[in-house]
């Protein structure tokens, strides 16, 4: 009798590995997974997404009590995603939106249907209005390995620091990697924080495959554009997100830069106009128009592409937000930390030698791609630029408070140093002539 050849082995071996117990095949799971929030952009209301193997009617319980029942109901909506690699791994992303919720109050949630419940998780709804001071947990360039500051971030949430989370593109290291799982291990990851704050994205260059396929699936961001631009408001502040990426990926599609463009000088001119009740515009997107990082990326080069668009003079974003006043300018891609004096076409506007961010006469850069991630930290270039304020090379994100109309708190936090704050600044500006800065 002639032993079993090597592949033959292996090929009983796998089939044995894909039966049950029984020796049938191992259902698809119906339990939730993967629960995370995002704001909708409506007063009063909250988004559930989340993910399951099998389609199943998409449901959240919810209620104010911590325990017993949850006597509030909400159904939704569940697409198939299937991921482009190789073995075309199909999903189930199941959306809902919770509507009327007490502005401040938290609540007490569940979602799936009856073949499966996920655990239950806590949010407090946002509170309406401009008169409250939002605090935020802002960074980008958030791995599955490596991801240093999540672990801080988690034990934050836990104690109630934030009221809502910007990741400023580039998640997991790749979404798409491993046809996908390493998506799902990386919704996994954050699910601790995500599903207890909304969680508000950007897309990054690491999302890019497929185009921007599992980015698009797995986030739900306000607005009809997939998520890749948007905005929303905040407490005193209006926040943009927009996508760098059109800028580099051209080929799917020229004309997205020139939608992108028009969207935002449109949304622009709405923010103005409603400035006296939002005085703050904040916008987030992945690559920056300024570092000081010792690399070839785009924001090494004096003509940078976002900064000047597409041939160094089409749709470039530098003179778009410097005419409509944008205050604060948050960017990742570079692995470090960096804020930079108030600056417009490379010459430094501070407000004055003393106080540079009190009534600044240009929007205010900061470089928060330090969360950690496999591709570890980015070297800063020997000496740094003279619009280069602070430089931090070292694991950690940013925390980000709206106080009020007039005032914005700015902090770094350095995982490498137990939670130490690196970097401490005010950005402070009066109501009046706030429009534009010329």
């Amino acid at each position: 009798m002639h032993p079993l050849c090597p592949c033959w082995s292996c090929y009983c071996l796998l089939l044995i590995s894909s039966l049950g117990v029984q020796g049938t095949p191992v259902a698809p799971r119906a339990d939730p997974e993967q629960v995370h929030l995002s704001y909708p952009g409506e007063p009063g209301s909250m988004t559930v997404t989340w993910t399951t193997w099998v389609p199943t009617p998409s449901e959240v319980q919810f209620g104010l009590q911590p325990t017993g029942p949850l006597p509030l109901r909400a159904q939704g909506t569940f697409s198939p995603f299937v991921d482009g690699g190789i073995l075309r791994r199909k999903l189930y992303i199941h959306r809902v939106t919770l509507r009327g919720l007490l502005p401040g109050v938290q609540y007490v949630y569940r979602c799936g249907s009856s073949r499966g419940w996920s655990r239950r998780f806590r949010f407090r709804a946002l509170k309406n209005g401009p008169h409250w001071s939002p605090r935020l947990a802002v960074f980008g360039d958030l791995g599955t390995d490596n991801p240093k500051a999540f672990p801080r971030l988690r034990r934050d949430t836990q104690r109630g620091m934030y009221d809502a989370v910007l990741h400023v593109g580039d998640f997991a290291y790749d979404m798409d990697q491993d046809n996908a799982r390493v998506g799902d291990k990386f919704m996994q990851l954050i699910e601790p924080v995500a599903a207890s704050l909304p969680y508000m994205t950007c897309p990054g260059n690491h999302e890019e495959r497929y185009n921007f396929s599992n980015y698009k699936a797995r986030f739900s961001m306000p607005g009809n554009n997939e998520g890749l631009w948007y905005s929303w408001d905040l407490g005193p502040a209006h926040i943009i997100s927009f996508s760098t990426e059109v800028y580099f990926f051209l080929s799917y599609g020229h004309h997205l830069v020139e939608r992108q463009f028009h969207w935002l000088e449109s949304d622009l001119q709405k923010a103005n106009k409603n400035r006296t009740a939002r005085p703050w515009i904040i916008t987030m997107g992945h690559r920056p128009m300024y570092c000081s990082n010792a690399d070839l990326d785009d924001c090494t080069w004096h003509e940078s592409k976002v900064r000047k668009g597409l041939h160094g003079k089409f749709y470039g974003l530098e003179d778009l937000f410097y005419k409509y006043g944008v205050d604060l300018q948050l960017w990742a891609h570079e692995h470090s930390y960096e804020r930079l004096w108030p600056i417009y076409d490379y010459q430094v506007f501070n407000g004055s030698q003393e106080m540079p961010y009190t009534n600044p006469r240009g929007p205010v850069h900061i470089i928060t791609g330090s969360a950690g991630c496999e591709e570890r930290l980015t070297p800063f270039s020997l000496f740094p630029r003279p619009w280069s304020a602070v430089r931090v090379k070292e694991y950690g994100y940013t925390r980000l408070h709206i106080l009020n109309g007039t005032h914005v708190h700015i902090q770094q936090v350095s995982d490498d140093q137990d939670g130490k704050i690196v970097d401490d600044i005010w950005v402070v500006k009066p109501l009046v002539g706030r429009m534009m800065y010329f």
